[in-house]
């Protein structure tokens, strides 16, 4: 019975060894929630005694904005006024803070807090949230086989994320035409702090709908973009385009010159229309002329006739008296 008693007691002491070992010793607490300008931060708890501790203060984009290293007593206990809030600027920008407190004897064990650094801290409901924000950038349309690049800007508070890709953005994909879903988990790479981009290569026409997801201390964000993929890019049909307006500049050159040619033809046939009439004028007068010689022949034949008869019945009166007197000789 004593034996079993010493193993009970054994194992209780040993289970408490563990506990502390393994950092459940720390606990940690703010004196607020909602903080405003040139209030202090006032982080207080208990740790081991003596034990060394880190505090960090993370900004809203993940970044730390402060950090101090204190001790606590010999009781274990420990307060620290981390920060006095300075006005709101581009460094210390109103948001979600988070408090890390952490224990260095207790193998890196650590308790964190949300707090709000907000315009006011009156006692007003203030929700202590992260509000993450995803924008993704694509082009909106592509062609088949020339990479696509998507752009993705992530947001905390209005303040860029940083972090690694493959995590930040582990689950996001792109919807195929087909249907078919690809991962797009490990296709990201870090452009700038919580700027990042990925290539993709489409190998069919459709629309093709890149789904973005981030999460970021417990928070997720969705953002999409869809890009239409044709069979010819913009910079093809352009081409295209260059080279038929080229073709369209040399056959209207061509026409112009066909109009000049026709236009010189023109001239030409109204010259030789003008020679024609001319020409035509010219035999209407030979014809007038003709006939009045016509004329003027024809009255010369009738003056002729009226001299040539006469003149040939005289002669056949003569022939015939010489064929009487010859008769009445005989």
């Amino acid at each position: 019975m004593n034996k079993l008693k010493t193993i009970i007691v054994l194992s209780l002491l040993l289970s408490v060894n563990f506990i502390i070992a393994y950092g459940e010793t720390l606990q940690a607490f703010t004196d607020n929630k909602v903080y405003s300008d040139g209030q202090p931060l006032l982080v207080y708890g208990s740790a081991l005694p003596n034990e060394e501790l880190i505090i960090r203060l993370f900004a809203p984009d993940g970044t730390i904005a402060k950090f101090d290293q204190i001790k606590a007593d010999s009781n274990g206990e420990f307060e620290h006024v981390l920060i006095k809030w300075p006005a709101a600027s581009t460094t210390y920008p109103h948001g979600t803070y988070t408090v890390e407190t952490i224990a260095t004897k207790e193998k890196g064990y650590s308790v964190k807090l949300d707090v709000k650094f907000a315009p006011s801290s009156e006692l007003t409901e203030v929700p202590i949230q992260r509000i993450i924000n995803t924008q993704v950038f694509a082009p909106q349309t592509s062609a088949i086989n020339q990479p696509i690049r998507v752009f993705v800007q992530v947001t905390s508070d209005g303040l860029l994320v940083a972090g690694s890709p493959t995590k930040l953005l582990s689950t996001s994909h792109v919807h195929l035409p087909s249907g078919q879903v690809v991962s797009l988990a490990n296709s990201f790479k870090t452009l700038h702090q919580g700027i990042y981009y990925a290539d993709y290569t489409p190998t069919q026409e459709g629309t093709y709908v890149f789904h973005i997801v981030s999460f970021n201390q417990g928070t997720i964000s969705h953002g999409s973009v869809a890009t239409v993929v044709l069979k010819q890019d913009i910079e093809g049909i352009s081409k295209q385009i260059l080279e038929l307006n080229s073709v369209l500049d040399s056959t209207s050159k061509e026409l112009d010159k066909l109009k000049s040619e026709i236009s010189g033809f023109g001239v030409a046939l109204d010259k030789s229309q003008k020679s024609l009439t001319e020409a035509n004028q010219n035999i209407d007068k030979s014809v007038a002329s003709i006939s009045g010689s016509v004329s003027n022949i024809e009255a010369a034949s009738g003056q002729f006739n009226s001299l040539f008869l006469p003149i040939v019945a005289l002669i056949a009166i003569i022939i015939a008296l010489q064929i009487t007197i010859l008769a009445r000789r005989r």
